[in-house]
C-alpha cells in the first residue's frame, strides 16, 4: 500500500468503514508518513466544520451595562430632587432635573448606539462565517468528487444540494464526473444534479457532449429528456445521430424518434 491508497482510503478509515485489513495497512502507514497524518488531521477538521457550522450571535453586554447605569442615575436622583414636596422645585431644583434628564437621555443613546455597532459587528461576524462554511462546503464536495471510493464520489456530487447557486468551479468539477467517470453510477448521478442548472451553457454543452460518448441507455436517457425539456436546439443533429448508430439501443433510438420533434 502506497502514500495515495492511504490518502485515498483516509474518508473511509475516518467513517470507519474499511475492513480489518485495510484499516490495520492504514494505521501502520500512518505512524510512518507524517505527510499522511497531517492530510487525516486536515480531512478531520474539514469534515467537522462542514458538520458542526455554528452562528454567531450577539453578546447581552451593552444592555446590561446600561442598565447598571440607569439604576445608579436613577437612586442619584432620589437623593437630589424630593418629588414628594408641595412646593414646585426651585431654580436649582429645575437645573438638577434637566441635569438628570439629559444624563438619562446621554445613556439611551449611548445604549442605542452601542447595540446597534454590536449588532452590526455581529451581522459582519456571520456574514464572514457563513462564506467560511460555504468554502468549506465547497472542499468538502471537491475532495469527496476525486475520491477513490465510487460511493464517496456520489456523495461528493449529491453535496450539489447544499449550494443554491453553485460556481463554475463546482459546475465544471460535476460535468467532468458526467463525462469521465468510470463508474455507471456516479455519472448518473451527476447528470441528474446538473438537471437542475441547464440555464447554464457550460452545463447544456456538456450534456450535449455526453450525447456523443455516453454508452449507458439509462444515462442516455436521462440526457435526451433533459435536452428536450429544456428545448435545446443544438442538440438535434447530435440526436439523429445518436438514433442512427448500430450500437445504440432499440428503447433509446425510440425515445428519440418520439421525442426529437418537439425541438425541430
Amino acid at each position: 500500500m502506497d502514500k495515495k491508497q492511504v490518502i485515498d482510503l483516509l474518508p473511509d478509515y475516518l467513517d470507519g468503514v474499511l475492513d480489518p485489513v485495510q484499516r490495520q495497512k492504514v494505521e501502520a502507514y500512518l505512524k510512518e508518513c507524517p505527510e499522511c497524518r497531517k492530510e487525516l488531521e486536515q480531512l478531520k477538521t474539514l469534515f467537522d466544520a462542514f458538520a458542526n457550522e455554528e452562528m454567531a450571535v450577539p453578546s447581552n453586554r451593552v444592555e446590561a451595562n446600561f442598565l447598571k447605569l440607569l439604576e445608579q442615575e436613577k437612586q442619584e436622583a432620589a437623593k437630589v430632587v424630593p418629588l414628594n414636596s408641595k412646593h414646585a422645585p426651585s431654580k436649582s431644583g429645575w437645573g438638577n432635573l434637566l441635569k438628570i434628564a439629559a444624563s438619562i437621555a446621554a445613556l439611551v443613546g449611548s445604549f442605542l448606539l452601542g447595540q446597534y455597532l454590536e449588532e452590526r459587528e455581529s451581522r459582519m461576524e456571520i456574514a464572514t462565517l457563513q462564506d467560511k462554511g460555504l468554502e468549506l462546503r465547497q472542499t468538502a464536495m471537491l475532495s469527496l468528487m476525486e475520491n477513490k471510493s465510487a460511493s464517496r464520489r456520489i456523495q461528493g456530487v449529491n453535496y450539489i444540494d447544499e449550494f443554491g447557486n453553485p460556481d463554475e468551479t463546482i459546475v465544471k468539477a460535476l460535468t467532468d464526473r458526467m463525462l469521465h467517470d468510470e463508474n455507471t453510477n456516479v455519472r448518473m448521478a451527476s447528470a441528474e444534479a446538473l438537471e437542475k442548472f441547464t440555464a447554464s451553457e457550460i452545463v447544456k454543452n456538456a450534456f450535449i457532449q455526453a450525447l456523443k460518448v455516453e454508452k449507458d441507455p439509462g444515462i442516455q436517457i436521462t440526457i435526451i429528456q433533459t435536452l428536450v425539456r429544456i428545448q435545446e436546439k443544438k442538440a438535434v443533429i447530435p440526436l439523429k445521430e445518436l438514433m442512427q448508430q448500430d450500437g445504440t439501443q432499440p428503447f433509446v433510438k425510440e425515445q428519440i424518434e418520439s421525442l426529437l420533434p418537439s425541438i425541430i
